[in-house]
């Protein structure tokens, strides 16, 4: 069994202060992709840069502060992707939006990534870069698709489907439930697509709404009254997603204004 975590820490610094290590220490994870770290490589002392006894690959953004992602794993990469490289104009690797271990065996192919969307929710600036972005991750992820498996796992900004958050009607217009956006998740997910991706979750708990929700506005009692959304996903090629056994949101401490999402697979790396 193969036990991966995506997990938005909202600053990976804020997370290890209250709990999050010890958490991890006792959850058992295979790999733990994480999110929006605001941290430099400075910042990371050997607690951040190893946690759980998984060490940490990670991307940050040359912003200070400001997003960047990471992967923790017990097992040993053959290679780590640190960025978009030739499929982005650099717009986007200056942010610090995606790293990728692969652990290639003769005649398998296989990576895990951590990825995390922009939001667009702050200006229309923003939703611009996150239609831009939206624009070069999915062909980056159909060359993907042609060459190897993988599972994605990070914070994607955008609820799929009316069960993906509490307050749909109040939200059609807003970022993160546009119809662009959902329209851009319909078709990564298509199966007679490029892509062809599987919403790991979804496949799993294809009727479930108020528990699959991970992340909820710090305003308005959201937390207290479960007026969530589901933002944080595994995304994984067809294969992989067959062997998916469980998932579960860990809600029972907070580290985040996000919860951890977790999926047992029955695959070995």
């Amino acid at each position: 069994m193969f036990r991966l975590v995506s997990f938005n820490l909202n600053g990976v610094r804020s997370a290890a202060n209250k709990g999050m290590r010890e958490w991890a220490e006792s959850h058992g994870a295979d790999c733990m992709g994480v999110q929006e770290l605001k941290a430099q490589a400075s910042d990371m002392g050997p607690e951040l840069r190893e946690i759980a006894g998984m060490p940490g690959h990670f991307h940050h953004a040359e912003k200070k502060g400001y997003s960047g992602v990471g992967l923790y794993s017990r097992i040993a990469p053959s290679d780590v992707i640190v960025g978009l490289g030739e499929a982005d104009n650099g717009e986007f690797d200056a942010e610090g939006r995606y790293v990728e271990m692969r652990f290639d065996k003769p005649g398998r192919k296989l990576s895990l990534i951590s990825c995390y969307f922009p939001s667009g929710s702050s200006s229309e600036e923003r939703q611009q870069a996150k239609f831009r972005f939206l624009d070069v991750i999915r062909p980056h992820l159909a060359r993907l698709r042609a060459e190897r498996e993988f599972i994605l796992v990070g914070d994607v900004n955008i609820a799929h489907q009316e069960a993906d958050l509490k307050n749909w009607k109040g939200n059609l217009k807003n970022s993160g439930f546009l119809p662009e956006e959902r329209a851009w998740m319909t078709q990564l997910l298509d199966p007679a697509g490029d892509t062809g991706l599987v919403d790991v979750y979804r496949a799993l708990h294809p009727d479930t709404t108020d528990a699959c929700y991970t992340w909820w506005s710090n305003r308005g009692q959201a937390r207290a009254k479960n007026v969530g959304w589901r933002i944080d996903y595994h995304l994984a090629t067809p294969g992989l997603a067959a062997t998916a056994k469980a998932a579960s949101v860990f809600k029972d401490q907070w580290f985040s204004d996000h919860a951890p999402l977790t999926i047992d697979y029955a695959f070995s790396l």
